[in-house]
């Protein structure tokens, strides 16, 4: 009890110790569930006379406002933390222990054990950190620290055992609670009881779940905590400490929270399934979950409209797709109580590899292998001979639109050759019909766009017709957000990936007995590259980077959600060559396509990418104005001692200035801070540059050399304000423009030299020139915090030195390459804690046959504006001298045929319309009128002229005469784009950032680990090789 209340890390052990003694306040529990083993697990008996709740005293005077918001954030701690052991001790009164009475019968005393498995256990682990916890509320003016409590309270393996069990039993347990209801009246009424009875009306439900929120909710307390807490506070590293376990232990549980509901969603639709072999092929060990959820299957006719729509689910395993029916028919007074399992009939299902995304624009369906289009349609609708993409029409609209403007071109150069003068037919007029149907098809193709970004449509295979050719159907799907789309057609993309032979399967994990893991729960091998391709000239990859660029397409077609866009810079040189080069790779189409290649004198070593600042104040504006405008810029460092600076603007590459160090050694490693840049060089120094003022690029003449040893300065690496910088095995931490430094020795052993340095949260890792281990340093004491020794991670590394050759961390995980040419991954933490590896390791099975040069993440993020369902022209003003607008309705997926052009309306008309309080979901299309009133010549009209019609008001008034075509024409760059005004689901979408990632790898050759001895591993070990892989999308607010 006192290891638990001081918060030791030792508890555990005194606890086992106690109960070896048989001390009497552990008893053990003799009720399982299922028949299952409880060893290990005791009831604690606390006295709350003896134990009291914690409780925080009066705020003591002088102290500083983060001392106040610690405090006030200990208070919510201890709030919450009382909370949910009240809820944890209704679960067990007034639910377990009713049920439990032999008197009541109400349900099976098994049953019950189940449905509440290992909450007690639970209750326990909280009870005992709340007695820890008065202790240290009780000592907070005095110490002021909680990290280390939450470390030693939240580290044991109990814990994760006893929350796992629960977890893993939830679904089953809401599955109990549902047959009960059914068969048990009594029982019904039991719950319906124990809810009205309470003060907050919450629901068994309700409370059974909020141990599964308890982790997330201590982890956004801490990080409050942590953001408020000085870097020299004593409480500091034991926060990060804490963080990072909270994290690993909730990332734990998620992922086994996951693959239950996997597990329960698969066992569901089996039980829903009436043909036999779909019945195998799901109960198959090798079957994956890989994404499951309820989407509206729409058919359309022939003439556009919507037929027919339902809700159906839709499940994407590993090589099959299955759409279903569902049937969510259960009693209201039940679904009240606890959420209903949904009953599938399984509508069909599609192999994966003959499964095609299609977006709208593309002309057919037609396949590679000659598969004959169909669509569904109404049985009352009359097949015609041509397929119509995404909602129906919207594309041959555009091609009659673009037909129209070509025929409009025609007449206008007729018009041109009129003898006679006329008011409302020249060439003015004619010029003005040209405008309106180019702005027609600007809305056309947003439409389009817009529709396209809640529409799935899927080509999947049917039954062959009657001459035996393969058919094809399509199948329209409304997805619920942008969002859900863009996740729908890169997990199809990835999961055909995954079923490459490269990927089946790509990475083993030693520490399980080589046992090899799912393809999609790893990064996935996308493709292979060949760089520097030349027999002549062999060149040697040195470095690369990624120079994004932002796309509104990205993920919501096939193309772009394969990698990140933008362009990869990949460089390099020497070999038999003093030359060097940069290749330029563009990342936006589905595979890297070489688009540019730069020549250089001297081998190139080093990249870095400077990105373009935002300009946040007048003063920093008025700067960029008077600067030139560069954009982004990529420095390259080489091996003659230069620095040169390019422009990148897509693939436009300029070179902008060329820097000289005073002592042309070799660069080996460049990075930047706000206003520096940092260029490690061969000789043990590093040349410090400063920024021209009120420019972008640095000053040649300003160059500080800051000296380090001896040695080769070989990484860089910038932490906010400071830069570390290693020399042999030391690092340097060089601070702010006056160039403050501070060393401390990364190594005991000189010869180890610091190679590469990664940063993730509050913590480096480090690599060295000898041997197979990493280490982990605090960014803050400088501690040495972990060291991993990498050849008893793994089995395939040969005999002989093993040196870290890259390093990278990349979306929670740790990437090392090594110099025999593998690479393995460890799980590290990525919030603010400290990157610990927390797991098990993995080696790739695809390996290259020397030594891993780079390794380098490419990430693009979706602007959340492009995540909005729709686009809505709107204006908030009128022009005075008769302004008016035209409003394209149509619904705002797309879902319609078309626009419809209403007739305009004079500005009191339209202060008259309702739709000006409540904004109606259309296009509203601001323009100024070109009256023909000022046009010279009579008016050519088939109706008889009235006298004096045309004075000139305030605004102008429309005869039929005038035709409302021309009357939207304007200038182009003056129309105005306005913001939806629906809320909701895509207010959520607008706060969400989609983000795609690789990981590119460089290195000589590919060989493929495991392969039989008679094959060839290394068929082409001296071409230069990228290895791509592609990870799912993330999602983050």
């Amino acid at each position: 009890m006192k290891a638990a209340r001081n918060g030791t890390k030792d508890g555990l052990e005194k606890t086992k110790l106690a109960m070896i003694r048989k001390v009497s306040f552990l008893q053990r529990k003799d009720s399982t569930a299922e028949g299952k083993e409880d060893a290990g697990y005791m009831e604690v008996s606390v006295c709350e006379l003896k134990h009291p709740p914690p409780q925080l005293g009066p705020m003591p005077e002088g102290l500083s406002s983060q001392q106040v918001v610690r405090r006030l954030i200990l208070s919510s701690i201890v709030q919450s933390e009382s909370s949910y052991l009240d809820s944890l001790k209704r679960i067990l009164q007034e639910y377990q222990k009713p049920l439990l009475d032999s008197q009541n019968c109400i349900l099976n005393p098994k049953k019950v054990r189940q449905i509440f498995y290992r909450l007690q256990e639970i209750h326990q682990c909280h009870s005992m950190f709340q007695i820890a916890l008065a202790s240290r509320v009780a000592e907070w003016d005095n110490s002021e620290k909680i990290g280390d409590l939450f470390v030693a309270s939240f580290s044991k393996s109990m814990v994760l055992n006893v929350y796992s069990d629960y977890i893993n039993n939830f679904t089953n347990a809401m599955a109990l609670i549902k047959k009960a209801c059914i068969s048990k009246p009594a029982f019904l009424d039991f719950l319906k009881k124990k809810q009205a009875s309470s003060p907050d009306r919450i629901t068994l439900y309700g409370l059974m779940v909020k141990p599964i929120q308890r982790f997330p909710q201590f982890i956004l307390l801490l990080q409050d905590m942590l953001k408020n807490t000085p870097k020299s506070h004593a409480d500091r590293l034991p926060l990060q400490l804490a963080l990072t376990e909270l994290e690993t232990l909730a990332e734990k549980l998620n992922e086994q929270k996951r693959l239950a509901d996997q597990e329960s969603e698969i066992q569901q639709l089996t039980h829903s399934v009436g043909d036999r072999n779909l019945n195998k092929l799901l109960n198959s060990e090798q079957r994956q979950l890989i994404h499951c959820e309820v989407l509206t299957e729409v058919v359309y006719g022939d003439k556009g409209q919507v037929v027919k729509s339902k809700e159906r689910k839709v499940f994407l395993l590993n090589d099959v797709l299955i759409c279903a029916n569902v049937n969510l028919k259960g009693p209201p007074d039940i679904s009240s109580l606890v959420p209903l399992g949904p009953k599938y009939t399984v509508k069909w299902c599609a192999a994966l590899l003959q499964t095609q995304v299609v977006e709208v624009g593309q002309d057919s369906l037609q396949s590679k292998d000659g598969a004959v289009p169909a669509r569904r349609h109404s049985s009352t609708s009359s097949t015609t001979g041509k397929v119509f993409l995404g909602p129906p029409r919207l594309y041959q609209e555009l091609e009659e639109l673009n037909h129209d403007l070509a025929v409009v071109e025609a007449v206008s150069e007729l018009v041109g050759t009129l003898s006679g003068t006329y008011q409302n037919l020249n060439t003015t007029v004619s010029q003005d019909w040209c405008l309106a149907l180019q702005r027609l098809i600007r809305l056309k193709e947003e439409e389009i766009q817009n529709a396209n970004k809640c529409r799935l449509r899927l080509s999947v295979p049917g039954k062959p017709d009657k001459s035996g050719h393969p058919v094809s159907i399509m199948v329209v799907f409304n997805t619920p957000s942008p969002l859900s789309k863009i996740s729908w057609v890169n997990r199809l993309n990835l999961a055909k990936i995954a079923q490459r032979q490269e990927n089946s399967p790509g990475w083993e994990c030693a520490e399980e007995d080589g046992k090899t893991k799912a393809p999609f729960s790893c990064p996935l091998l996308t493709c292979k590259l060949p760089v520097f391709y030349s027999k002549t000239l062999p060149l040697k990859m040195e470095a690369a980077l990624h120079s994004p660029s932002q796309s509104s397409l990205l993920g919501f077609c096939t193309a772009t959600t394969s990698l990140p866009q933008g362009y990869l810079w990949v460089a390099g040189g020497g070999g038999t060559s003093s030359h060097g080069q940069v290749e330029i790779f563009s990342l936006n189409r589905a595979t890297p396509r070489l688009v540019k290649t730069v020549p250089l004198n001297a081998p190139v070593l080093c990249l870095e990418y400077v990105k373009e600042p935002c300009l946040g104040t007048e003063r920093e504006t008025e700067r960029a104005q008077m600067a030139v405008k560069t954009g982004n810029i990529i420095c390259l460092g080489l091996q003659d001692g230069s620095i040169h600076v390019y422009s990148n603007v897509d693939a436009a590459v300029q070179s902008l200035l060329t820097l000289e160090t005073p002592d042309s050694s070799p660069v080996l490693c460049l990075k930047h801070s706000l206003s520096l840049l940092f260029a490690g060089l061969a000789n043990g120094k590093v040349a410090v540059y400063y920024r021209k003022t009120g420019e972008r690029l640095w000053d040649g003449d300003s160059c500080k050399l800051v000296s380090l040893g001896s040695e080769p300065v070989c990484s860089l690496l910038t932490l906010e304000e400071v830069v570390w910088a290693s020399c042999a095995n030391k690092v340097t931490v060089i601070q702010g423009p006056g160039l403050f430094m501070q060393s401390f020795e990364a190594h005991s052993d000189p010869s180890y030299a610091v190679s590469h340095m990664v940063r993730s949260g509050g913590g480096v890792w480090m690599a060295f020139t000898q041997g197979s281990s990493i280490q982990l340093f605090h960014t803050e004491t400088l501690e040495p915090l972990q060291e991993v020794n990498l050849s008893t991670r793994t089995t395939h590394l040969t005999p002989g030195p093993v040196i870290v050759s890259s390093l990278l961390i990349c979306q929670g995980l740790l990437w090392v390459g090594t110099s025999q040419g593998i690479i393995l991954t460890f799980p590290v933490p990525i919030l603010e804690g400290i990157p610990k590896i927390t797991g098990k390791g993995m080696t790739s099975l695809n390996a290259l046959c020397g030594p891993v040069d780079f390794l380098v993440s490419t990430s693009n993020t979706l602007a959340s504006d492009v995540l909005r369902r729709d686009s809505i022209f709107s204006s908030n003003e009128e022009g005075a001298n008769g302004e008016a607008g035209v409003r394209v309705k149509g619904d705002v997926g797309g879902d319609v045929g078309g626009p419809r052009l209403e007739q305009s309306k004079t500005p009191e008309d339209l202060d008259g319309l309702p739709g000006r309080e409540e904004k109606p979901k259309s296009f509203l299309l601001q323009y100024r009128l070109h009256s023909t009133c000022q046009l010279p010549g009579k008016l050519l009209s088939a109706q008889p002229e009235q006298g004096n019609s045309r004075t000139t008001p305030d605004f102008f008034d429309h005869i039929p005469e005038d035709g409302s075509i021309y009357e939207v024409s304007e200038d182009p760059d003056v129309w105005v784009r306005g913001r939806s005004v629906e809320f909701g689901k895509e207010g959520e979408a607008r706060r969400s950032k989609v983000t795609s990632t690789a990981i590119f790898c460089g290195g000589r050759g590919y060989r493929k680990i495991g392969q039989t001895a008679s094959v060839d591993p290394c068929p082409d070990s001296s071409e230069s090789t990228l290895l791509v892989w592609q990870l799912p999308l993330t999602v983050s607010q």
